[in-house]
């Protein structure tokens, strides 16, 4: 039975030459980074070289890339300092975020008194930029706006900069949950006075396991995980050199490849919409339309029966899809962000995530087509 992937907005297969290069450090390069002798010492090198290879795609300086062990860490610890440490006394964000953001937004709440307003969400999908340039220009309350670029589920994209451009003028800062875009999109931090962005490796055909924070220089945080001087004293814990070099080289690629890989998944997503529009006339595509080229939300026009088990008897078929985030697979709860614009009856049927990467192919969608028939 032949496997089909449709999922890698929940994870991606990691890449050979990623593989090869964190085999390669695992077998020659097991030194402490916190050593002061050589073998110790190289590892270290491997580690500021990694960091300088991933602050270069984004045009930022190698001192404002912290590693951390993914982007919930980044996220939780970005929101936490911004408060304990920055003085943000209010929030601005939306319910269609990650519950990585969302939870530790609540948290926060509870713990320190925040205020924290939830921006309209338009039936499109997409947030009230006119609600946000008005909330922004309060300027009586030190605020932090965290938007993720683009959403992980329906993957609306975000006006990046038109949002970093509002937060910059009105003195606001702006934290970025990009786990989604980083390695699928240029993001240009030169040009974007975008505060702080968050990636896992994962995403982008590395490993699980490691992630990186993008500290802008004039925000001073401070650590949430206590112990060692790794990471500037910045986040304790001895560093996992084969992840970090993993990272960097699958970020490398990912830019590397990005137009020509770019292309081809958007021409997958493209057949995958024609063919299911052949089978189901009715169908409808989930958010604004279009939405960023690798993720596909649909809505099927089918009974709740059938919608109940219709990814049991995928999975059964090789077929791999989620329903949403890959966080709140087993939830029968309906998708946190789908409740924010679709209609109570369209909540009922069964929406499905279809995510595409450059190992997909036109022949997948067709495996995928002919199960859906037969459920």
């Amino acid at each position: 039975m032949k496997q089909v992937y449709l999922d890698n907005a929940a994870t991606t297969s990691v890449r050979p030459e990623v593989i090869d290069e964190m085999v390669k450090v695992l077998k020659e390069h097991y030194g402490n980074p916190s050593s002061t002798y050589a073998i110790g010492r190289h590892a270290k090198a491997l580690i500021e070289n990694a960091r300088k290879v991933i602050a270069k795609q984004f045009n930022a300086a190698s001192s404002e890339i912290i590693f951390t062990s993914c982007g919930t860490e980044a996220n939780n610890w970005i929101l936490r300092s911004a408060v304990r440490d920055l003085g943000v006394k209010r929030i601005i964000t939306s319910k269609l975020e990650h519950h990585a953001v969302l939870n530790t937004i609540k948290q926060l709440k509870d713990e320190f008194g925040i205020e924290v307003i939830y921006l309209s969400i338009l039936p499109s999908s997409e947030i009230d930029y006119e609600q946000l340039e008005n909330l922004v220009k309060d300027e009586e309350k030190t605020t932090l706006v965290s938007l993720m670029h683009v959403n992980n589920e329906v993957g609306t994209e975000l006006d990046l900069k038109r949002v970093a451009s509002l937060c910059k003028e009105h003195n606001v800062l702006f934290h970025c949950d990009t786990v989604q875009s980083v390695g699928k999109t240029r993001i240009d931090l030169s040009e974007l006075p975008i505060d702080f962005i968050v990636a896992s490796a994962h995403k982008f055909h590395g490993p699980k396991g490691i992630g990186f924070a993008f500290i802008r220089k004039k925000n001073v945080l401070k650590p949430v995980i206590f112990g060692g001087e790794q990471e500037k004293g910045l986040r304790a814990g001895t560093e996992g050199v084969h992840q970090v070099v993993g990272m960097a080289k699958a970020l490398e690629m990912a830019y590397e490849l990005l137009e020509t890989e770019q292309k081809y998944i958007a021409g997958i997503k493209d057949y995958c919409k024609k063919r299911l529009a052949e089978v189901y006339p009715d169908i409808h595509f989930n958010g604004n339309g279009c939405g960023f080229y690798n993720i596909l939300n649909i809505l099927l026009p089918v009974s709740e029966e059938k919608a109940a088990m219709m990814l049991f008897q995928l999975d059964m078929k090789g077929i791999a899809v989620s329903r949403g985030s890959a966080c709140q697979s087993g939830s029968q709860k309906p998708s946190h962000v789908l409740s924010q614009f679709l209609s109570e009856e369209d909540l009922k049927k069964p929406s499905l995530r279809l995510s595409f990467s450059h190992e997909n192919t036109e022949q997948d969608i067709d495996v995928l087509i002919e199960v859906l028939q037969t459920l």
